[in-house]
C-alpha cells in the first residue's frame, strides 16, 4: 500500500541539489512505482519519466530480467569484493562485456559505483601514469566550463557549473584548467560559423598547452554530449580537431561516457558518434539501467601496461572500493548489456532518433525557445527573451525551472539546466506514440509559462 506524503517522516532526508529551505516549506514528490516509461507517486499520478531518471533508466522501470538478475546473484553470492586477486564470474564476465563493445584499443575495465568514482579512478589512473612514466610534472586536466563529471573533491573541481563549486571551496585550481564552453549558438562570435567557432576554440586549446607547458597538462576530460550543462552538442569538427592537438602534446583524452554511454546518442558510445578515439573512457548510470549503482572506467593498453610496471615497482596498484566489482551489480550489469545486444537497443534509437529530432524542431518554433537541440534520444530546448538577440530571462525568474514544474502538471518529468534549458533524455526504450505524448506535455508547458511571463 503506497504512503501519502504526510505519512512519510521527511525530516531526516537531506536532499541533493535542493534548495534545503525551499525544501522545508514544500517537501518532495515521492514516487512509488514504475511502468515502462512512466513512474507513480504516492497518489498513484502517473508520470512520463523524460528524463530516464537522472539520464540513467534506459530500460524503463519494470524489465523483469534484470530484477531477476539480482535475485538469482543475491541468493548465489551476495557479496565478494576484488581486491588482492579476488574476482567473482559476474565480474570477470562484465569486464570482458564492456571491452568487447568499447572502442578499439579500450581492453582493460576497473569497476567502481557511480560516474563520480569512475572520474576519480580515471584523474588517479592518470597521475599513477604519468609517475610510472617519470613525468612528476604532468598532472594538470583540462575540462570546459559548463562541463559536468561529477561532485566528489576531484570530480567536481572537474565539473565546470557554479553550483556545483559554491559553498565547497571547489574548484582545485591547482589541478585543472577550464576552457570555453563549446556551444555554437550561444558563445559563437556575431557570424561566426561552427567551423571557425571550432578554429577558435583549437585555438584557444593551443594557447592554453603554450601557456601552461605540455609538460605540466596530463589529460583533457570531455563529455561528448554535455549533459547537465544543457545537454550541448559539439560543433562541426570540433573533438577531431581538438584530439589532434592533444596527440601533438602526448596528453591523453578521457572521454565521460556516464551520461552519453550505451546508446543514447545512436551509438554505443557518444566518443564514436563524434569521431574521436579516447585513452581512457567513463562509464556508469545507463551501465545497469540504473537498476542498481556501478561504474567503470575503461582504459587503453598503453594505459594499463604503464599502471602494471609501476604497481610492481611500488607493491601495488593501491586504489579501489569495497563494493567495485559487485556480484550483484555486475550481474545485472551483464544482463542489461545482453538485453542492448539482443533486442539492438542502439538501433532502436536510431530509428527513433528523426521522430525524437522532428518534434525538437517543431518547438524551436515556439515564442519562448531559442534553439532545440538534440541526437540520438537526448536533447534540449533553450529558452531565450527575445529569439532574434538571443537575450535571456533575469536568472531570478528561472524560466526552464518553471516549465519543469509546468511539465508536471501535465503528467511528464523534465530537468531544467543551467542556461535556461530544459533537457529531454527519456527511456531508450520509448514509442513514438510516447514520445508524442512528451512532447505534447512539454509544448502545453511552455504555452503555459508563455502566457504568464
Amino acid at each position: 500500500m503506497s504512503s501519502t506524503l504526510h505519512q512519510l517522516d521527511q525530516r531526516h532526508v537531506i536532499h541533493p541539489y535542493t534548495n534545503l529551505v525551499a525544501h522545508r516549506d514544500a517537501g518532495p514528490m515521492v514516487l512509488s512505482r514504475g511502468e515502462g516509461v512512466y513512474v507513480f507517486d504516492d497518489q498513484d499520478n502517473r508520470f512520463i519519466e523524460g528524463m530516464a531518471g537522472l539520464w540513467c533508466a534506459s530500460l524503463g522501470y519494470s524489465e523483469q530480467r534484470l530484477a531477476d538478475a539480482a535475485a538469482a546473484q543475491f541468493a548465489a553470492l551476495p557479496f565478494s569484493h576484488m581486491f588482492a586477486h579476488r574476482a567473482t564470474p559476474p565480474a570477470i564476465e562484465l569486464s570482458a562485456a564492456l571491452a568487447g563493445i568499447a572502442p578499439d584499443g579500450l581492453n582493460r575495465v576497473f569497476t567502481v559505483n557511480s560516474g563520480s568514482e569512475a572520474v576519480d579512478a580515471a584523474i588517479k589512473m592518470v597521475w599513477f601514469y604519468n609517475n610510472a612514466l617519470n613525468r612528476p610534472k604532468k598532472k594538470k586536466f583540462l575540462a570546459r566550463n559548463r562541463a559536468y563529471h561529477g561532485v566528489t573533491v576531484a570530480a567536481g573541481s572537474l565539473t565546470g557549473l557554479p553550483y556545483v563549486h559554491s559553498g565547497f571551496d571547489l574548484p582545485n585550481g591547482a589541478m585543472v584548467t577550464h576552457l570555453t564552453t563549446p556551444h555554437h549558438y550561444r558563445y559563437a562570435e556575431p557570424g561566426e560559423s561552427e567551423e571557425a567557432f571550432t578554429d577558435r576554440l583549437v585555438a584557444e586549446l593551443r594557447e592554453t598547452i603554450e601557456r601552461e607547458g605540455a609538460d605540466t597538462i596530463a589529460a583533457f576530460i570531455a563529455e561528448p554530449v554535455m549533459g547537465a550543462g544543457g545537454v550541448l552538442i559539439p560543433p562541426t569538427g570540433y573533438f577531431e580537431k581538438m584530439q589532434a592537438v592533444l596527440r601533438e602534446n602526448d596528453i591523453l583524452c578521457i572521454s565521460d561516457e556516464v551520461i552519453n554511454g550505451f546508446g543514447r546518442t545512436g551509438e554505443m558510445f557518444g566518443c564514436t558518434r563524434f569521431g574521436y578515439q579516447p585513452d581512457i573512457m567513463t562509464c556508469a548510470k545507463q551501465l545497469s539501467s540504473a537498476y542498481i549503482p556501478i561504474g567503470a572506467v575503461v582504459a587503453a593498453d598503453h594505459v594499463y601496461n604503464a599502471l602494471e610496471e609501476y604497481s610492481g615497482a611500488l607493491g601495488m596498484f593501491g586504489t579501489g572500493n569495497t563494493y567495485g566489482g559487485h556480484p550483484v551489480a555486475s550481474a545485472v550489469a551483464l544482463e542489461t548489456l545482453k538485453i542492448y545486444e539482443e533486442r539492438d537497443i542502439v538501433g532502436m534509437v536510431r530509428a527513433r532518433e528523426p521522430h525524437f529530432l522532428a518534434h525538437l524542431a517543431n518547438l524551436a518554433e515556439h515564442p519562448l525557445v531559442g534553439q532545440a537541440r538534440g541526437v540520438g534520444l537526448i536533447g534540449a530546448v533553450e529558452l531565450v527573451a527575445d529569439k532574434t538577440t538571443r537575450e535571456q530571462y533575469p536568472v531570478a525568474q528561472k524560466v526552464a525551472a518553471q516549465v519543469a514544474a509546468a511539465c508536471v502538471q501535465h503528467g511528464l518529468i523534465l530537468r531544467p539546466t543551467p542556461g535556461d534549458a530544459v533537457a529531454v533524455c527519456p527511456p531508450l526504450i520509448i514509442t513514438d506514440a510516447e514520445l508524442d505524448a512528451l512532447f505534447g506535455a512539454l509544448g502545453a508547458a511552455l504555452d503555459d509559462v508563455a502566457a504568464t511571463l
